[in-house]
């Protein structure tokens, strides 16, 4: 990542905290932790941290990515919530912008991934040596020039909405790594972590945190 990075500065949006979790809106454009060298050290970690010191991370976000994401607020709930990521047991659903027209209604993307090593942060569908990854997809709304759709990914492997939907024919609007052309010239990446259902480490109790894409 280059030295350009500039965070946006924005307040700290909670949806929700108790005495095990803390949900918060991730913005476009904020790493979700540090990265290497002092100019990368600006995170939603590091502000949650500074409001809740305990916070702990449980997974990330892509930089521009925007969306709820979970922290714990103690070890157990960190052990509890990330057995639960692990194994799959949270429904995760995100909606994006994608380039072209959407032929079908909803469809399933079952391509293996692995990261592009000369390349990398980008990954690329390896049928030999990818991780299986998998994505339901529903159209919401359609036109010629783009489709606004909601994602469902079964697995959690890095880019796995990117790069499933361009293996498709419709990448997701203003994605610098995997979108080319006029698909690339947005404001952002048009990708929202929309919501998590998850159980509360304290006594299993099913719980559905959203939040309304910004675009």
């Amino acid at each position: 990542m280059s030295e350009d990075y500039a965070p946006p500065d924005e307040p700290l949006e909670i949806i929700h905290a108790d005495h095990e979790i803390l949900v918060v809106v991730k913005p476009h454009g904020l790493l979700s932790v540090p990265g290497k060298g002092t100019h990368l050290s600006d995170c939603l970690l590091s502000r949650v941290q500074a409001v809740y010191p305990e916070a702990l991370l449980v997974h990330r976000l892509d930089r521009d990515t925007s969306g709820v994401m979970v922290f714990a607020l103690t070890p157990h709930a960190q052990r509890h919530l990330g057995l639960q990521f692990e194994k799959r047991q949270v429904r995760k659903i995100y909606v994006a912008r994608v380039w072209g027209r959407v032929a079908d209604k909803t469809g399933t993307v079952d391509l293996p991934l692995i990261v592009d090593w000369p390349n990398r942060p980008r990954q690329m569908v390896d049928f030999e040596n990818g991780r299986p990854a998998q994505t339901d997809w529903r159209v919401v709304r359609a036109s010629d020039e783009e489709a606004r759709i909601r994602l469902y990914p079964k697995t959690g492997r890095s880019h796995q909405l990117r790069v499933h939907m361009k293996a498709i024919g419709h990448p997701i609007l203003g994605d610098p790594f995997y979108a080319e052309g006029p698909a690339r010239d947005f404001p952002r990446l048009m990708l929202h972590s929309e919501s998590l259902k998850l159980r509360h480490p304290d006594g299993g109790k099913g719980m559905s945190f959203s939040a309304k894409a910004p675009f």
